[in-house]
Parts: structure tokens; C-alpha cells; sequence
């Protein structure tokens, strides 16, 4: 098996294949110097730990006011698979301290304005009763937000309505230790981890296998690499990769690149006044990606606090990508998708060009909406991850830009890829689960009880089944050292 990139998706491909398959043979080419250096590092990227709690884009309201909880549950499902699944290989050796990549951090959603407080309260009527959201805390008490988020509330007019929910069962996820320590634990076990190795091409050979064509970044040298399976999982690197495989399945999809910008603060007396996770509304017109937020970081033994996201643009599909890599990936199979999803995007594309041309005034200013009594000589500006969401076509043949995850699986399974961007990371163990059960179909039934050993919910729908939730929850709570 050959997995490309060196980030959380390959990671966990990898350690899931360490329990199904210890005996296949598995090789990592990443072209960076270390694994976890795009989408998978902690600075380019929130570390929320999507599971819904706080994210208000998953919880859309509907023209009758009230909130549609199912994506939230679905998310919030899947993240309790990732749980289940890194604190199995946290009983067995993966860390000493689960605390490397993973802390308790609360999750809130805060809104302003009648209309937003109107849209909180029936967002928590929504999600209060679902057994996944179980705790969740609503106020609309001035004095009590005050207790949850007292950076937020300092100096705020007490005339502007505000309310918001709380969960402290929120967590902060490094993703590049994590995927560290998966890898790390991969090559114990055998798997060949391949630093500065660039993948320039995979091809189907005649007998069915992939030849997968490497260069050596460090000393020029080139070698192709024979698999019975190829997973993609480059990040923005996977389009142009899964492209050149020339698999009928990646046929209309195109990407659309996004850079970002976070303001970031490591003053200590305003990380003590933020210990959360806070998510606010975009503002109407604004796309999903824009959901302001004022995150606690805890990387490497270190607190800060992160807002934005900021959008830019970058014809890169990675930070370390080319100039070249959007015109490059634009094909006569996917020419019609991408012009329909910029013609239907037109206000997307207003939105990016007023992020990138905002002066540093208007930026601050955002924050200052959030944090009223923030000072510009705090927070410096850093860039995050690059992101390239997925474009494809709908059930009409027309384009259409999608924020989210897509697994592409070729007919006969021997090859995959996935695409997107949030909630990504969160959900990679489910998604990867998704990809053995469409790839080794034959298979699956046999790893099924490996599988149920390590992740308790496999098969089921926690949902529905409070009882079951209850013994994951405890289980992941515990072994992670989560609430202590």
C-alpha cells in the first residue's frame, strides 16, 4: 500500500491498517522535511476538535426560525468515533500523557443582537435534547457570560442583547502531534515513512497495480513504487494527483483555493481571561468559512489565543504548493463545474476580494467586535493552512462549490483520495473507516470485531443508543484524561 502525504488522514489510515492488516506492507512518501506541516499543523488550524458543539454553521435555521440539528449530530457521531479510536491506542502504548494532543477546553457559541439571541435559543432547544449534547449550558445573563467569557464581556454595552451556549465537554486538539505520534508508532511497527519525497505521478499499470514515480527532494534521485492500493491524502496536493491517475470518479470535480490569516496573542493575562473556545455567526452574505472565532490554543506546552479566519487567496493548493497549481488542475472534464461554481459564487468571490484588500484598521476592527477592549500591539497576524474546497457537480451537471470532505473511490477500490477541508481532521477516523468498508468490501466483515475492539460504536449509531453513549463517553473521558 502506498499512502501519499504525511498528515492526519495518512496517519490514521496507517494506524487503523496496524490493527486490521499488521502484515501488509505500507509505505508514506510526504514531500515536506517533517510529517504535519500543511493542514495537519497546529498553527494552521483552529484544533477545535469539530464535534458541533460550538460551530453555528452546522446548525442552519430553517424559514420558520427554528434549527435543523441533523448535521450537527452527524458530526458530533463521528468526532465520538475519532475519540474512541485515539484512546484505544492510548491503552495501548501510543503516549504516556494523552495531554500531548489532547485537552479539555469549553466550547461556547456566543451571538449579539435580538435576532441572534432568538436564533441561540432555538438553536439550544434543537440540540439540548439530542443524548450527543447532553450538559449544554444557555444564557442570555449578562453576568453569566460575563463568568464564561470575561475577555468578551469586558466593556460591552449592557444596552446590546447577547447570549450563548456552553459545553465543557470541548476539547483543543493538536493535530500535528497527534499525527506525529501516529506515524512515529507506524514505523515501530514497520511502515516506511519517506520524508522529502515528492510524488510527481501515479499511473494504472496493465496487471491492475499503481506505479507511483517519487523524487528523492534531497538528492534528485527518482524510483517508482509498485502498490497493490494508492490512497491520496495530500491535502490540496490530492486533486492534481487523483487527476493524473486518470479514474473516471474524479471526473467534474475541481478545487477552489483558500489562504488564511489568524490574529494571534501569547499575552498571559488575556489567555487567563479567555480559557475557551468561543464561534460567532458570519456575517449574512459571508460564506461559511468566515465563521469569526476566538480560539484557546495549548500546543507544546504553550497557551495562546487565536481569531479569524481571515481569508485570502493564493493560487496554491498548499503552502509550499506552486503558483502554477490552479491553472494547472483545470481540465476539459472539470472546466464546466468550475465556471459554474464561480458564476453561482460571485459573492464568494466580492468577500475574498475585500478580505485580501482590508486594511490592518478593518481587520482589528473584527476583533474588537468580539474582544471590545483589545489593543492592536497584543495580537500579531500569522498565516494558517491552506484550504481547497471541493468543487463538483450536482445531479444537474452544473458546478457547485461545497464546504466540506469528499472521499473518492475508484470503481474496484484499489485506489481513493479525499478532498476538502472542514471538519476534516476531527472526522478522520471515520472517514478512513468509510474508505476500508468501500475499498476491501470482501474483507470488512473479517476486521469488523478488530474493529468494534478498538471503537466500541462501530456499526451502531450512538444516537440511539444512550446507554452505549454513556460507556463511550466515560471511557474516552478517562483513558484521554479529559475533565480532570
Amino acid at each position: 500500500m502506498v499512502l501519499v502525504g504525511g498528515g492526519i488522514m495518512s496517519a490514521t489510515l496507517a494506524a487503523l491498517l496496524g490493527i486490521v492488516a499488521p502484515d501488509w506492507t505500507v509505505e508514506v512518501f510526504e514531500s515536506g522535511a517533517a510529517v504535519a506541516e500543511e493542514s495537519s499543523g497546529p498553527w494552521n488550524n483552529a484544533g477545535t476538535g469539530h464535534s458541533a458543539l460550538c460551530e453555528l454553521n452546522y446548525t442552519p435555521a430553517r424559514p420558520d426560525g427554528t434549527v435543523d440539528p441533523a448535521k450537527a449530530v452527524g458530526i458530533n457521531e463521528q468526532f465520538q468515533v475519532s475519540r474512541q479510536f485515539w484512546s484505544h491506542l492510548v491503552r495501548a502504548g501510543l503516549t504516556d500523557s494523552p495531554k500531548t494532543f489532547i485537552t479539555s477546553v469549553p466550547h461556547i457559541s456566543f451571538v449579539s443582537g435580538e435576532e441572534g439571541r432568538r436564533y441561540m435559543r432555538n438553536r439550544y432547544e434543537a440540540l439540548a435534547p439530542q443524548p450527543l449534547f447532553a450538559g449544554l449550558e444557555y444564557s442570555d445573563d449578562p453576568a453569566v457570560l460575563t463568568d464564561w467569557v470575561p475577555l468578551m464581556m469586558q466593556d460591552r454595552s449592557p444596552k446590546e442583547p447577547v447570549a450563548a451556549t456552553r459545553s465543557l465537554a470541548g476539547t483543543d486538539v493538536n493535530f500535528g502531534a497527534l499525527t506525529r505520534l501516529l506515524l512515529d508508532d507506524a514505523v515501530r511497527r514497520g511502515v516506511q515513512l519517506h520524508l522529502q519525497h515528492r510524488v510527481l505521478k501515479v499511473r494504472r499499470e496493465r496487471d491492475g497495480r499503481w506505479a507511483t514515480t517519487v523524487r528523492d527532494l534531497a538528492t534528485g534521485k527518482r524510483r517508482t513504487v509498485r502498490s497493490r492500493f494508492l490512497f491520496v491524502g495530500a491535502g490540496g496536493g490530492a486533486l492534481p494527483l487523483l487527476q493524473g491517475a486518470g479514474i473516471p470518479e474524479i471526473a467534474g470535480f475541481g478545487g477552489f483555493p483558500v489562504s488564511g490569516q489568524f490574529l494571534r496573542t501569547r499575552n498571559p493575562q488575556l489567555v487567563a481571561q479567555h480559557q475557551a473556545k468561543v464561534y460567532g455567526q458570519a456575517k449574512v452574505g459571508a460564506p461559511p468559512m468566515s465563521v469569526p472565532h476566538l480560539d484557546l490554543r495549548l500546543i507544546d506546552g504553550e497557551q495562546a489565543l487565536l481569531f479569524g479566519p481571515y481569508a485570502g487567496f493564493s493560487p496554491k493548493f498548499l503552502k509550499a504548493g506552486s503558483m502554477w497549481d490552479l491553472p494547472r488542475s483545470v481540465r476539459t472534464g472539470n472546466l464546466g463545474s468550475m465556471l459554474g461554481a464561480g458564476w453561482a459564487n460571485i459573492p464568494l468571490t466580492r468577500y475574498l476580494i475585500g478580505q485580501v484588500l482590508q486594511s490592518e484598521k478593518s481587520r482589528f476592527r473584527a476583533l474588537e467586535e468580539f474582544v471590545p477592549t483589545a489593543e492592536q500591539d497584543d495580537w500579531e497576524l500569522i498565516t494558517a493552512g491552506q484550504r481547497v474546497q471541493v468543487i463538483k457537480q450536482d445531479t444537474a451537471g452544473r458546478g457547485v462549490l461545497q464546504f466540506g470532505t469528499e472521499l473518492i473511490v475508484g470503481a474496484d477500490g484499489t485506489v481513493a483520495g479525499l478532498l476538502g477541508a472542514s471538519p476534516g481532521a476531527s472526522t478522520a477516523t471515520a472517514a478512513m473507516l468509510t474508505l476500508l468498508e468501500r475499498c476491501f468490501p470482501d474483507r470488512i466483515d473479517g476486521w469488523r470485531p478488530l474493529l468494534q475492539e478498538a471503537i466500541p460504536s462501530y456499526g451502531h449509531t450512538l444516537s440511539d443508543e444512550p446507554e452505549l453513549l454513556a460507556r463511550v463517553v466515560a471511557d474516552t473521558t478517562r483513558t484521554l484524561e479529559l475533565h480532570s
